[in-house]
């Protein structure tokens, strides 16, 4: 049994079950129905931030597929992850909320869904740029899901506005 669990270890990123339990222990007070989903954080690097939603009982709506709320959370959450870790490591008290959210749904996801941001650095800059200033920035991202099991095409393409402060005081 021990061999089988150190044969395991090794394939498992410490740092993104150590996320994806922030993640859901935050969300679980401040913001519930992102907890009722229970994302898990796949991926995050300089470059990439990949999200994952479960298609369950819970995520899907009366055809089977991701219902459109449980897709806008993935798809926030695959652009606020970044801005999570960069504010923590900045040691600044930043508030950030999204100004707006264009989706455009190109197939069914009938599927685990995974969201996928490439513009991590971007997301980083803008808030290393706001702990050094008394401003509002807001900036622009864009991302994209697909179903891993069933094809690498997106499902979805979106676009968020992330807008950025430091608090006062």
């Amino acid at each position: 049994m021990l061999n089988k669990l150190q044969a395991f270890l090794p394939q498992v990123n410490l740092e993104n079950l150590k996320l994806t339990a922030l993640i859901n222990a935050y969300s679980a007070l401040q913001i519930p129905l992102l907890a009722f989903v229970t994302p898990k954080v796949v991926e995050l690097t300089d470059e990439r931030s990949e999200v994952r939603v479960r298609l369950d009982r819970r995520s899907r709506n009366h055809l089977k597929v991701m219902y459109f709320g449980a897709l806008a959370m993935g798809a926030e959450l695959s652009i606020a992850l970044k801005a999570i870790q960069a504010i923590s490591h900045s040691g600044k008290r930043i508030d950030f909320i999204f100004k707006d959210f264009k989706a455009e749904f190109l197939k069914r996801a009938d599927g685990h869904v995974h969201f996928v941001c490439l513009e991590a650095a971007e997301v980083q800059n803008l808030i290393e740029n706001v702990a050094q200033s008394d401003e509002r920035m807001e900036a622009t991202f864009n991302g994209f899901a697909y179903v891993p099991g069933k094809s690498t095409e997106p499902v979805m393409k979106y676009t968020l506005t992330l807008s950025v402060r430091k608090r006062a005081g």
